[in-house]
C-alpha cells in the first residue's frame, strides 16, 4: 500500500491559499485517478482506491498544518502502515515558487507540518514532494503570505506545478523514490 499526505488547513477560509498546496496536489490526484476522498478517519479526510493494480490512500489530515503529524501517526498505527510507503506533498517558502523537489530525508525547515510529522514518526526519513512558494516580499509576516490565495498571475505556473507533482506520484508508485527523484528533481 502506498500512502500519499498533502499539507494544508481544513475549510473554505484557506483551500486556495499557499500553505494548501499539499491538499491541491492530492484533490487532483485524487480526480485524475476517480479516487473520492471523504471518509473520516485518522484525524484525516482519506480517500482509498487502486493505481496500476496496487492499493493507494489519499490523506488530507484535518489537524491543521501545524499538527500533521498527529495525523500520520493515527494513519500509521491504525493501518500498520510503513513510512517508507509514504509521500508527503507540502509548501517550502524557502524555494522560489514553481520549482519542485523531492527527497527522502532532511530537516523541517521552518515548516511545522514537516516538524510535526518528524515529532510524531521520530525519523526525518521519508518521501516528500516540497512545492516552491517563495519567501514572502518585503513588509509581509510570513504567516500572512503562507496564508494568503495565489496571484492570478501565479495560477498557470500553479496548475503546471500541480499537474508535475502528480506525474511524480504517478511515476513513484511504479519506480522507487530514488529513480522519481532523478527524474523529477
Amino acid at each position: 500500500m502506498k500512502w500519499i499526505v498533502g499539507l494544508g488547513n481544513p475549510g473554505k477560509s484557506y483551500e486556495k491559499t499557499k500553505h494548501n498546496v499539499g491538499f491541491m496536489v492530492v484533490d487532483r490526484f485524487a480526480e485524475l485517478n476517480d479516487i473520492k476522498i471523504s471518509k473520516n478517519k485518522c484525524k484525516s479526510l482519506i480517500g482509498e482506491g487502486s493505481i496500476k493494480g496496487q492499493k493507494v490512500v489519499l490523506i488530507k489530515p484535518m489537524t491543521y498544518m501545524n499538527l500533521s503529524g498527529e495525523a500520520v501517526r493515527a494513519f500509521m498505527d491504525y493501518y500498520d502502515a510503513n513510512l517508507e510507503d509514504m509521500i508527503v506533498v507540502y509548501d517550502d517558502i524557502d524555494m522560489d515558487f514553481g520549482k519542485l523537489r523531492l527527497r527522502y530525508k532532511g530537516s523541517a525547515g521552518g515548516n511545522n507540518g514537516i516538524k510535526s510529522i518528524i515529532s510524531h514518526t521520530g525519523t526525518q526519513s521519508f518521501n516528500r514532494i516540497r512545492f516552491g512558494i517563495s519567501r514572502p516580499p518585503k513588509g509581509y509576516e510570513v504567516p500572512d503570505y503562507v496564508l494568503s490565495k495565489f496571484h492570478k498571475n501565479e495560477l498557470e505556473t500553479l496548475d503546471e506545478m500541480i499537474s508535475k507533482s502528480c506525474d511524480a506520484l504517478s511515476y513513484a508508485l511504479d519506480e522507487s523514490f530514488e529513480k522519481t527523484m532523478a527524474k523529477f528533481n
